[in-house]
C-alpha cells in the first residue's frame, strides 16, 4: 500500500510520463495518396443509338461515379455491335480512363452481345465482380440470375492503336512499371452492367468498395497489400 500511495503522490505522477507511440516507419513510407480514378461511361443500346428513346443509363452511372468521388471524363453511346463496343473501350482508354463502365447488352436477348464483346478484347477475367453483382441481386429480383454481369481487364498499346499518341508530359508517369519511363500501354477496368439505368447504379454500389484497390494494382500504385 505504500508502494501505491507513493506512485499516486503528486511529484511522482508528474515524473511518469507515457511513453511516446512509435510510428512506423514501414507503413508510412509505403502509404500513398489514394488515386484519381478517371472514368468512361458506355451506353449500349440500339435503339437509343438510332434515337429512338433517351439514354437513361448513361447519366444514371455519371452521376453514381461523382458520387463515389471519382472523375467521369468520357461518355460514349454505340449500339449492340461487338466492333462498335470494342472500339469505344480502346478509345477511352486510350483517352486516359483507369475504370470504364458500360451498361446494357448483358442480358439474354438475342442483341445482347456485350460479354462476348469485351471478353475477345480482355487481357483477364475478374470473376468475383460478376459474382458478387448476381449475389446481391438475387435478394432483390430473382431474375438477377438471367444477367451476365462482369469485369476484366483490357490493354492497348497505344503505340499500335490509332488514337493520337499522348504526350511525353503524361507518358513519363512518376509511378514506373505500367509506362516505364516512355512505354505506351495503358490498362482499364471494365465493369459491364445491366442496361436498367437503377439496376446499373444498384450493381455498381455493390462492387463499389473493390474498385478503387484494382484500379491502383493495375497501375502499379503502391498499396498496403
Amino acid at each position: 500500500m505504500e508502494y501505491w500511495n507513493e506512485l499516486n503522490t503528486p511529484s511522482l505522477q508528474h515524473s511518469i510520463t507515457p511513453p511516446t507511440p512509435r510510428l512506423d516507419a514501414t507503413r508510412t513510407t509505403q502509404q500513398a495518396l489514394p488515386v484519381q480514378i478517371n472514368v468512361g461511361i458506355i451506353t449500349i443500346s440500339d435503339r437509343a443509338a438510332r434515337g429512338q428513346y433517351d439514354d437513361l443509363g448513361g447519366p444514371a452511372l455519371k452521376q453514381a461515379a461523382e458520387g463515389h468521388g471519382w472523375k467521369v471524363v468520357a461518355e460514349t453511346l454505340v449500339p449492340d455491335e461487338k466492333r462498335e463496343i470494342q472500339r469505344a473501350i480502346r478509345e477511352q482508354i486510350g483517352q486516359g480512363c483507369q475504370l470504364i463502365l458500360t451498361t446494357g447488352g448483358t442480358g439474354v436477348a438475342r442483341r445482347d452481345l456485350t460479354p462476348e464483346a469485351v471478353r475477345e478484347i480482355a487481357t483477364r477475367e475478374l470473376p468475383g465482380f460478376g459474382e458478387a453483382m448476381r449475389m446481391e441481386s438475387l435478394k432483390l429480383t430473382r431474375n438477377a440470375i438471367l444477367s451476365r454481369n462482369l469485369a476484366v481487364v483490357v490493354e492497348i498499346d497505344l503505340a499500335l492503336s490509332p488514337q493520337k499518341p499522348p504526350s511525353p508530359k503524361l507518358t513519363r508517369k512518376r509511378v514506373r512499371g505500367v509506362w516505364g519511363e516512355m512505354a505506351t500501354k495503358r490498362y482499364a477496368l471494365v465493369i459491364c452492367l445491366p442496361g436498367k439505368p437503377s439496376g446499373a447504379v444498384e450493381c455498381l454500389g455493390f462492387v463499389a468498395g473493390a474498385i478503387p484497390h484494382c484500379v491502383e494494382v493495375l497501375q502499379e500504385v503502391p498499396t498496403s497489400c
